[in-house]
């Protein structure tokens, strides 16, 4: 991972020789996702990697002109001494993909969404059903102008401060019921994530079909949806499910970019306290520009 490609989303107070705190004067190591560098403001201080056994692997003196390396995930490390006018401080870094899951404990985006904010161009993108927002947040990274939709108010208002927080420009959030929606308009990119099992099944067509509407040429739609199958039944009272092939053949005529029906697992677990898995229909489909 590229350093400069990091970004910080935490930084703690400054620590001095009666405020260090003992846990890192400890073994102890970073969190998956999380890169951790330590300034030094004043003073020196001795500073160890570790192995998993409390091996030393490297030892460091640093002061305000050598700090200290950045410690990546996972690596056990520990502060071995400082001086008495030590003033220090530290921060947390992660991949711009984890930064609001870092700071805000969203979850990550959807790796749908990742893969294709890859080769889709940023453009006007909406999200359908967006939730607590972490595809919007992501996609306005990757520099996209971005409209999330969801029925539920506290989920946007929890979103917009977000929003507010972090000064965010080019999101715009609205409370829609996508059982009964009009999109107007042209989008680049409009996706659906984990959504769709949840609505009214006479719903379903007629937002496709918006959706496809509302596409630019050359735009681009994702979908991703449970399915019940036979090797795979729904187990869950969802009111909507795919069948094999059909969201598929809703966009004939389309290039398809992305398409299975894999497996998958939800949050929810069942009664032996394991995960319950369903296949997932997901789409990533280009519109033609004829």
């Amino acid at each position: 991972m590229n350093d400069n490609a990091l970004i910080c989303y935490k930084t703690l107070p400054v620590w001095h020789h009666d405020t260090l705190p003992a846990a890192f004067q400890q073994q102890h190591n970073t969190q998956p996702g999380t890169w951790a560098q330590l300034t030094i403001l004043k003073g020196t201080l001795e500073f160890a990697l570790l192995t998993g056994q409390g091996e030393v692997t490297a030892q460091f003196t640093v002061d305000r002109d050598h700090p200290p390396p950045r410690i990546a995930p996972q690596q056990w490390h520990r502060i071995v001494s400082f001086s008495p006018d030590i003033a220090c401080q530290l921060a947390f870094y992660c991949e711009p993909a984890a930064y609001f899951h870092k700071k805000y404990q969203l979850t990550l985006p959807h790796s749908e969404v990742i893969n294709a904010a890859g080769r889709v161009p940023p453009g006007r993108a909406l999200d359908l059903g967006c939730g607590n927002g972490r595809n919007v947040l992501y996609l306005q990274q990757r520099g996209f102008t971005v409209e999330g939709w969801d029925r539920h108010a506290d989920s946007l208002a929890n979103l917009q401060k977000i929003v507010t927080a972090e000064n965010l420009a080019g999101i715009t959030l609205a409370q829609h019921d996508l059982n009964d929606v009009s999109i107007q308009g042209q989008y680049d990119f409009i996706l659906s994530t984990v959504v769709m099992m949840f609505l009214q099944p006479a719903s379903i067509a007629p937002l496709l079909q918006q959706m496809q509407q509302a596409t630019a040429p050359g735009g681009v739609n994702l979908i991703v949806a449970a399915m019940d199958s036979e090797d795979y039944p729904c187990v869950m009272p969802f009111p909507f499910t795919f069948r094999a092939g059909e969201l598929r053949d809703a966009y004939a005529g389309w290039e398809i970019l992305k398409y299975n029906e894999n497996p998958g697992a939800l949050h929810k677990t069942d009664e032996r306290g394991e995960r319950i898995k369903l296949r997932f229909a997901t789409l990533l489909a280009r519109k033609g520009r004829g």
